[in-house]
């Protein structure tokens, strides 16, 4: 109670709490604000970008083409989303990072004003580009090549590595209209349990391979 009554004359004392006659108003008010912004937390999934799990990207299907070509690359293997877009040199900036571009990405979503072609800005140039060196330090720093290749240094450092490794790890087609559907089931919109491939089919597979077993 003591506490409670402290909490009290605090808010008085810088007129946090509404007059009487507006206390209802205020508390409904407030009451559909919170409301409003645990329901779009919760619409928007918002607890994925916490993750490093490639689909939290594609949440606000901005990101499909990316998607997409990342996941029939070979980098698929090896690196998620996060690995190549967000700073690693600490986890406080690994998250500002993170939520500095969501915030700009919800923004231009919402607003629909994304391009067909998505291109990275400066400072994402500079996060995937010290990702690649940080990944590939043995390809990049290998001192054999000092001794027999000309200006070694230099032509690592002054250009960004998809000058010459352009189709890593997305491809060349990369916008909205041309890279197609992703069938693979979202599992932040999915139902629980949806499959890409019809029970049907499945059990059609399952007999064709049952048969094949017994005739060996």
């Amino acid at each position: 109670m003591t506490r409670f009554r402290k909490l009290k004359r605090f808010l008085f004392r810088f007129n946090l709490i509404p007059p009487k006659k507006w206390r209802p108003a205020a508390i409904v008010a407030v009451a559909s604000f919170v409301g409003m912004g645990l329901y779009i937390i919760k619409l928007s999934n918002a607890a994925s970008y916490l993750s490093d799990d490639p689909q939290a990207c594609v949440n606000c299907h901005l990101m499909t083409p990316q998607y997409v070509t990342w996941n029939h690359s070979s980098h698929r293997e090896v690196a998620s989303c996060n690995d190549c877009h967000v700073p690693h040199n600490n986890v406080f900036n690994k998250y500002y990072f993170k939520a500095k571009d969501g915030l700009y990405h919800a923004s231009i979503f919402t607003l629909r004003a994304e391009p067909q072609v998505i291109k990275a800005k400066e400072p994402s140039v500079e996060v995937i580009q010290d990702n690649c060196v940080r990944c590939h330090a043995d390809q990049v720093t290998d001192a054999k090549l000092v001794g027999y290749v000309a200006d070694h240094f230099e032509k690592r450092t002054d250009r960004t590595c998809w000058t010459c490794h352009r189709e890593v790890p997305h491809g060349r087609v990369k916008s909205l209209s041309s890279v197609g559907l992703q069938i693979e089931p979202i599992r932040a919109h999915a139902p629980p349990g949806q499959k890409v491939v019809p029970d049907w089919l499945e059990e059609s597979m399952n007999q064709k391979k049952e048969t094949e077993a017994k005739t060996k």
